[in-house]
């Protein structure tokens, strides 16, 4: 009974196989060949099949060569390539500039606001002392993403604790420590702050550090007395206009005279978002076209000052429903309530229309206004809010 049962369907099994081995067959040399090809195009923007030649719109492998390149930001394109390439911290690169000409190196705190060179400057150091050697020697870890203990115990220890010979491959002299950059240290956790103030103080011999941050503030005491402490201020009006005019030489960018001053008015110090700024409009606008003030203005988001001017001239209607309406067209027109409230801070602080006990009042709301706005308070009901706040600051004489 088994042997009737069984035996008539192992033919059946095997035509059922002999059917579906084809498909199986082509479907794996497919998969292969998709593969390939999709390896391929990621490596040269071009499948396996594709010629290098000229394709059917007339564009060679050159031109995508010219695509490449131009397509990396100018922040990383034109960042610092040594230490003298510094813009405006002049205090720190005389320091830096003798610590390389001894190659010894103190453990460094940098710190400041965003787009002053913390970053940029350490790199440029670091190249300039190890050279070809500069992976090797070099841990950069965004503290903000990798900020647990963990990430100290393992990756920072481990590194800490290699040693580094005083020569290069080629026989040249180079310092024997490594650096370990942790950029936006503020961010880590106190443990975590803790554990790496034990291995500053066990790996002293082999490995600098060097913490940036925006928040010295945030930094437990035992590691900020272990460092050499420097402030990279604002950058000024002249050196941001200076680097922007390079850039716009070197990428041939028409740009009017008066869109500079814009620029730094919107990036407030912040060379890297100038550079941003920037590049943003020319890719906008084109590369034969002029770039003007209002390109800038619409870019960067910046709410114009008529709307400054309406909020006060509402509020002091003392009208609700003027200013219902306000609030109504300013949403339809897509500005940011956030970038509204800071520009509005400046324009009631240096407004000589209003007392000083009304600018006070104003600002107080103001300032309750925009924390509720960063806790994902609603827009509408926050400009509503300081809207009729405003109207009772302004009855009071």
């Amino acid at each position: 009974f088994r042997a009737n049962l069984f035996v008539p369907q192992r033919p059946r099994l095997f035509i059922i196989f002999r059917s579906l081995f084809p498909a199986v067959f082509s479907y794996y040399f497919v998969k292969q060949e998709f593969w390939t090809n999709m390896q391929a195009f990621l490596k040269t923007g071009r499948t396996t099949g594709e010629s290098f030649s000229a394709g059917a719109g007339g564009e060679s492998s050159t031109s995508g060569t010219k695509r490449a390149k131009h397509s990396i930001p100018w922040v990383e394109k034109y960042r610092p390539k040594s230490v003298d390439d510094v813009v405006e911290q002049a205090e720190v690169v005389a320091v830096l500039r003798e610590s390389l000409s001894t190659t010894d190196l103190p453990n460094l705190l940098l710190y400041g606001p965003p787009g002053t060179g913390k970053t940029s400057t350490i790199l440029a150091a670091a190249r300039q002392l190890f050279g070809d050697m500069f992976k090797e020697r070099i841990l950069e870890l965004n503290a903000s993403d990798d900020r647990g203990i963990a990430v100290i115990r393992n990756k920072v220890k481990t590194f800490a604790q290699l040693t580094a010979s005083g020569t290069r491959s080629d026989g040249k002299p180079c310092p024997p420590f490594k650096i370990v950059i942790l950029d936006e240290a503020d961010a880590m956790t106190h443990a975590a702050q803790a554990a790496l103030r034990r291995t500053m103080e066990k790996e002293t011999k082999t490995t600098r550090f060097c913490l940036v941050c925006n928040y010295v503030s945030r930094i437990i005491e035992p590691i900020t007395s272990r460092c050499t402490k420097f402030r990279f201020k604002p950058l000024g009006e002249e050196k941001i206009i200076e680097r922007l005019r390079y850039i716009c030489g070197q990428e041939n960018v028409n740009v009017d005279e008066a869109v500079y001053g814009d620029i730094v008015n919107i990036s407030g110090g912040d060379l890297r978002r100038a550079i941003t700024t920037l590049q943003s409009c020319h890719r906008l606008k084109g590369t034969q076209a002029r770039i003007e003030r209002q390109d800038i203005l619409e870019m960067s988001g910046v709410v114009p000052e008529r709307y400054l001017e309406e909020f006060i001239s509402v509020c002091k209607s003392s009208n609700y429903s003027k200013l219902e309406e306000y609030v109504q067209n300013l949403s339809y027109d897509a500005y940011s309530v956030g970038q509204l409230f800071e520009q509005l801070t400046e324009y009631i602080v240096y407004n000589d229309g209003l007392t000083e006990k009304q600018k006070a009042l104003i600002c107080d709301k103001l300032g309750e206004c925009c924390f509720r706005l960063h806790g994902g308070g609603s827009e509408y009901i926050q400009i509503m809010d300081l809207g009729c706040a405003t109207i009772q600051a302004l009855q009071n004489q």
